[in-house]
């Protein structure tokens, strides 16, 4: 009996075991649908996801049910960029519930490493709102209809990062290893959500001002959640920014689809400077817990009212620092009196009623003051400015205050003291008299090296004056990656480009001794990007991005440019910086043995990843290797290059893209042009070759050529060649057709080929076509040169040929119609004479036979009065009947010298 049990027990474990095992692929497919089914039916995007993960192991006794590589992907205008990609969402589910088939009860949801990309571009269009439509949006959501109920008590998310980049509203936030985790009852209409949040680094600029930097951050809340009037209320949160704490209160609620309501609170409990100044990311890297302080600070503000696309909360901010003072303990000097008082408040949520006063900004380094103030007022109708700031530093005593990143050196004096008060709008009128601006800003003997810029950047002196109408910069002198540049010009806008980021507007005149771009190049690249962030491709791999607050024009003369294989001698030209583009406009230069000039664009406001390009030049006598050597666009526009020594000069005119190493996209290219070769030598080209071998006409090999222009246009990856004619050793081609980016060739040549250059086999075949058309009654007399059609395939390197005589023909056939036409004049005359003389003849025996009858004589040799007419008649037929045969009739002793 006990053996039974166990028998029993036994099977009923191994069946229970492969249950588990088996279960888990029974429902995959349906689980597969349902997800795929919901996320099709509830969202406009492209979503896709690499497996999905089942087991009964992972969360027994429930279903846990795991997406793999989640992507998100937008339409439209945010068709490149990435929404949400998740490497692992874990769900457990109620076994039962996906047995039955109906709904699939969540009771935990888990995302692994999440990234999320939030973009508002300039229209104000978010990239996540990518839910459809509701049809019925006249009655109310019919939930019953979704494949899946919540009945969730724990998620949690680990390793994530957020970013927000709202590019209408110049506002940029960046959250880095972020982790969330929540707990509740997500089943009831009101519970408490215990929730706690960490992040490696928070980041958030407004304007130009970044405001937090790579900040580390910890919140732990209880979150107080009605369902029933979708308000979620927090009370006694607490919140650390690096060192400083913060106490948060208030709530939160959905007011409707499109509008958020918000109350909150913040103060900070404590009032240590320390606190405060652990935001300076640059002092709370480097030995933050030993640094010496004192001083008394104050951080407070609030929220509150509805946020939607056409309303904002109020809000307010009050920070405070009163005798300010610190000092690491291994640097010499401290940064002492420190005074600051900034006071940014909103009451009512309108944009345009935020104000931003700082009246106090001090401190003291070595004795050294330097001191700030500003108010800003009606930022968005007509922004109201009085600031002030005035100090003079010694650069090369910083690192005795502030301890400065491994590697970094810096020196040099700046000195300051400028003010500015008025409404933007007295600019921007060119009403100066009602615009105060003055003062200098100097910047003498700079020097700044770092791990990013180990070459260091020197500037040997910067002086800029401020007026109402701009600032001019009166003298810049610097040296950067072994070039020498001077520069004058002007900023029209500065105070509006750095308060209300407008582009910001300026003329420049530019020089250089010479500029190295594959420095530049290599040093734009060497930042690296975030590691929290973790693009897909290396900075060095993405194209280098148009700023969108430029609108800079630039008179630029520099003596060489180097890039890559190219030096361009002498450059002068005008360059725009202006709506993420660079635009040249005829940018001359002397390089490749000649002279080159070129216009043209380089965008990235299409695409950061592909950006457009549209070039024109005109280049005149270059040599021919050099250029070839030096573009790779050159080797699939003309590749008979390589094999061509020379001159040449061009025009042309093209547009495409770049791919994201810089390099022409070729199947993009579309474009026209001309191609002038004044002198040059082919030699060891594979096509031409190959037809010297076929032909047995060693003249067509290594051969010299002379004023050659032809026309050319190029499209979905082929250059199609229009006709044009050579002759080379007196040999003459007409040449057209095409060849494509990759090589390949599809050209027609017609040869007039003189019949004293052609080899045996060339002789041969001609003599053969020529006995051929003997044959059929034209004896041809065959010229000095025959025609020769010759299709031209392949590629480059290994073309094919195949030789048509049907052109020979035609020419046999136009020979052939000249003889006949020639025979025909002939007998048209022969005829015109025969009848002339038998009209002659005519006319004499008439004559003769009326004199006769009227004499009553008679000739012994005519049978009766009418035989001598008749018999002129008859002469005049035989005689056709002989000019003809005479033209056209055979000598059977004749011989056919053509088969000599």
């Amino acid at each position: 009996m006990l053996k039974k049990i166990l028998k029993i027990v036994g099977i009923t474990i191994v069946v229970l075991i492969l249950a588990v095992i088996a279960i888990p692929y029974f429902f995959k497919d349906k689980i597969m649908a349902k997800v795929k089914s919901e996320l099709n039916d509830q969202l406009n995007a492209k979503v896709d996801f690499k497996d999905v993960d089942i087991s009964l192991i992972r969360h027994f006794p429930k279903l846990a049910v795991a997406l793999e590589d989640l992507s998100v992907t937008g339409k439209n205008s945010f068709k490149e960029d990435t929404l949400v990609a998740v490497k692992k969402i874990d769900v457990a589910l109620n076994l039962m519930s996906v047995i039955k088939g109906d709904k699939m009860e969540i009771y935990n949801i888990a995302l692994e490493q999440p990234r999320i990309h939030a973009i508002v571009d300039k229209d104000g269009h978010a990239n996540w709102d990518i839910t459809k439509p509701d049809s019925s949006a006249q009655s109310p959501a019919d939930t019953s209809k979704s494949s899946f109920a919540l009945s969730l008590n724990k998620y949690s998310i680990s390793d994530a990062y957020v970013s927000y980049d709202d590019r209408q509203g110049n506002m940029f936030m960046e959250v880095a290893g972020l982790n969330h985790s929540g707990t509740g009852d997500f089943t009831q209409d009101q519970f408490t959500l215990n929730t706690h949040t960490d992040a490696a680094g928070v980041t958030f600029k407004y304007g130009l001002i970044p405001y937090l930097s790579r900040v580390k951050t910890n919140l732990d809340a209880a979150i107080q959640i009605n369902n029933n009037t979708s308000t979620y209320t927090l009370k006694d949160a607490k919140a650390s920014l690096n060192n400083l704490v913060l106490n948060f209160e208030g709530l939160f609620k959905f007011v409707n689809d499109t509008t958020y309501g918000m109350d909150f609170t913040f103060k900070s409990p404590g009032n240590e400077f320390k606190d405060l100044l652990s935001l300076v990311p640059a002092i709370y890297a480097s030995d933050f817990e030993k640094i010496k302080t004192s001083g008394k600070a104050a951080f407070e503000g609030f929220v509150k009212g509805n946020y939607n696309s056409v309303q904002m909360p109020a809000f307010g901010l009050k920070l405070a620092v009163t005798d300010g003072f610190f000092q690491y303990p291994d640097l010499p000097k401290p940064v002492k009196n420190i005074q600051l008082a900034v006071n940014i408040s909103n009451p009512d949520g309108v944009p345009d009623h935020t104000v931003v006063d700082m009246p106090k900004g001090h401190l003291e380094m070595d004795n050294t003051p330097l001191d700030l103030r500003m108010l800003v007022k009606t930022p968005v109708s007509d922004m109201y400015v009085d600031a002030a700031a005035k100090g003079k530093l010694d650069l090369s005593t910083i690192p005795q205050y502030v301890k400065l990143e491994a590697g970094t050196a810096l020196q040099g004096i700046l000195d300051a003291d400028i003010n500015a008060k008025g409404n933007m709008s007295a600019v921007e009128k060119a009403q100066y008299d009602k615009f105060y601006a003055a003062g200098t800003l100097q910047l003498s003997n700079l020097l700044y090296k770092s791990k990013d810029y180990p070459d260091g950047v020197k500037v040997n002196n910067l002086f800029l004056q401020f007026n109402p109408k701009n600032v001019t910069v009166k003298d810049l002198s610097a040296d950067y990656l072994g070039s020498h540049f001077e520069a004058n010009g002007e900023v029209n806008n500065l105070l509006a480009y750095t308060l209300k980021n407008e582009a910001l507007d300026g003329k420049f005149n530019l020089k250089a001794d010479q500029i190295n771009l594959d420095k530049w190049m290599a040093t734009s690249t060497t930042t690296a990007a975030p590691a929290e962030e973790k693009p897909a491709a290396a900075a060095s791999d993405a194209p280098f991005p148009v700023p969108a607050n430029l609108n800079i024009a630039l008179q630029a003369n520099v003596g060489k440019v180097h890039y890559d294989k190219v030096d361009l001698n002498n450059v002068a030209g005008a360059l725009t910086v202006k709506d993420e583009t660079v635009t040249m406009n005829q940018l001359k230069a002397d390089a490749l043995q000649g002279t080159m000039a070129i216009s043209g664009s380089y965008s990235t406001k299409v695409s950061k990843l592909n950006p457009d390009i549209n070039l024109t030049y005109d280049v005149q006598r270059v040599d021919i290797q050099q250029t070839f050597n030096a573009f790779n666009t050159v080797q699939s526009l003309m590749p008979i290059g390589k094999f061509l020594n020379g001159k040449i000069s061009s025009q042309l005119t093209m547009h495409g893209k770049l791919g994201k190493d810089m390099m022409p996209d070729l199947n993009t290219l579309t474009g026209d042009g001309n191609l002038l070769l004044i002198e040059g030598v082919l030699k060891q080209f594979a096509p031409v070759d190959q037809l010297a071998s076929n032909l047995n006409i060693s003249q067509l090999k290594d051969i010299s050529l002379r004023d050659i222009k032809n026309y050319f246009a190029f499209e979905n990856g082929r250059v199609k060649v229009n006709p044009f004619k050579v002759t080379v050793n007196g040999v003459r081609m007409d040449i057209s057709g095409s060849h494509g980016f990759d090589q390949s060739l599809d050209y027609s040549l017609q040869l007039a080929l003189p019949r004293s250059l052609m080899g045996t086999a060339g002789n041969n075949l001609v003599n053969k076509l020529a006995s051929q058309a003997q044959s059929n009654g034209i004896p041809v007399q065959l010229g000095d040169s025959v025609h020769l059609a010759v299709a031209m395939g392949g590629f480059i390197m290994k073309p094919s040929m195949k030789t048509d005589l049907r052109e020979s023909a035609n020419n046999i056939k136009s020979q052939a119609t000249a003889l006949v036409k020639d025979k025909v004049d002939t007998l048209k005359s022969a005829v015109r004479d025969s009848v002339n003389n038998l009209k002659n003849n005519a006319v004499a025996a008439a004559k003769n036979e009326l004199k006769n009858q009227l004499l009553g004589k008679k000739d012994s040799t005519t049978t009766s009065s009418g035989n001598a007419v008749q018999d002129i008649g008859k002469q005049a037929g035989e005689s056709a009947k002989g000019v003809i045969k005479g033209l056209f009739g055979k000598k059977k002793a004749a011989t056919d010298s053509t088969k000599n």
